[in-house]
């Protein structure tokens, strides 16, 4: 009961001194503004350039540099793996060719393998059937054709001196973004580029008819494959698996690691001078709070008298310091809501993303931290209060 009564005693002289209140929250919303808008725009900046990466399948694309031999277990294995999201093996690059025509143009492109999860086809969630293809927007431009429209692929060979060729219909089942891939391209399942290649080496295609020598091995061994990580931590680990076994692969590891280096630095900066400002704004408080005792000394030494004990008055000075600290950081917030609109209205250049932005757990993080902060501020005046005898208070009654 005494606890509350002083809780309310704390409010009615807290409003009261309503001038030296408010001067305090200022003093404080001083600090807290500027320190909420440093890290809005470091956390929004960091946000930003993580989502593009991971937005973008090609910073995690591994690719591997020069001929290797894969066979379906060593693919087998590193689909297995945790740290990889994708991986398809690739049939080598000069028979993964192909010429295609429509009634409005011709183009050579090259034929990627695909399959469900590969991050540059989200929207294909099962195997594409061998005659459907993606093509690619400037392959599809340049054809004059789009989702639904039928072509033909040509394949040349020689043998024997003589060149070759043979055709088949493909149906376009979609059509790639620019964004997703700009070179002249089709993806297409793994058996049409196994069949390409087989009809290049003078082999008989039998899904297609088309006429060579039976072939006689018993695994196919792949010169390279399509392999994406799972997340952007997984590259530099990946990159160090293959490194490991002697195969140089080319990743984006150096990106990556430029904006986890741009991250730490920032927080660096931000701590520093949030530090040092908290460090001032916490002297600040601390000789308010001494202050305020000794203004209102014979006050205190009143309520002594009255049979309020020494944790009371120190929740008098400490309930005071917690007003200001809320008042504050409610004050704080509203401004950097406005700072917030007007930054990411000026340096907003995609939906979604945000130059400077906080979360609601970064909202309540800043209330707790000032109101600890106040309270810890406060304790030298709450214990320069508990320290008041009540005879001092004897000469005003």
């Amino acid at each position: 009961m005494r606890l509350r009564l002083m809780g309310q005693l704390a409010w009615h002289d807290y409003r009261r001194e309503g001038r030296l209140s408010a001067c305090a929250i200022l003093a404080l919303v001083a600090v807290l503004a500027p320190l909420l808008v440093l890290f809005g725009l470091k956390f929004g900046l960091i946000s930003t350039l993580t989502e593009r990466l991971e937005r973008d399948p090609g910073i995690r694309e591994v690719i591997p540099l020069g001929g290797g031999r894969f066979g379906n277990e060593a693919i087998a294995e590193l689909r297995a793996r945790q740290d990889v999201a994708f991986v398809i093996p690739r049939t080598r690059q000069i028979a993964a060719t192909a010429e295609l025509s429509s009634d409005s143009g011709r183009v050579t492109v090259e034929m990627i393998p695909t399959a469900p999860g590969d991050p540059l086809l989200p929207q294909l969630d099962q195997p594409l059937a061998l005659d459907a293809v993606v093509l690619s927007q400037r392959a599809a431009e340049k054809l004059g054709v789009i989702a639904g429209d039928q072509l033909q692929a040509a394949f040349g060979r020689q043998v024997s001196g003589r060149s070759e060729f043979q055709r088949t219909g493909l149906r376009v089942q979609a059509v790639l973004p620019l964004s997703a891939f700009a070179r002249d391209a089709l993806f297409a399942d793994l058996r049409l580029l196994e069949a390409a290649e087989d009809y290049r080496d003078g082999l008989a295609v039998s899904a297609f008819g088309w006429p060579g020598q039976e072939s006689t091995a018993v695994g196919r061994i792949y010169p390279s494959f399509r392999l994406y990580a799972a997340d952007l931590d997984s590259v530099e680990v990946l990159r160090r698996h293959f490194a490991g076994r002697n195969l140089e692969v080319a990743t984006q590891a150096e990106t990556i690691a430029q904006v986890r280096s741009l991250s730490r630095n920032l927080t660096l900066v931000f701590w520093i001078i949030a530090c040092l400002a908290l460090g001032g704004a916490f002297a600040a408080m601390t000789a308010s709070a001494l202050a305020a005792v000794e203004r209102k000394r014979r006050a205190l030494s009143v309520l002594r008298l009255l049979g309020f004990s020494s944790s009371a008055l120190v929740a008098f000075v400490v309930l005071q310091a917690l007003y200001t600290g809320l008042f504050s950081t409610l004050l704080a917030w509203a401004l950097y809501a406005g700072a917030e609109f007007g930054l990411n209205q000026l340096f907003q250049h995609s939906p979604g993303e945000y130059a400077c932005r906080l979360l609601a757990g970064h909202y309540l993080l800043a209330l707790l931290v000032t109101l600890l902060c106040s309270s810890l501020a406060a304790a030298s005046g709450g214990w320069r209060a508990a320290r008041i005898e009540a005879s001092e208070g004897l000469r005003d009654v």
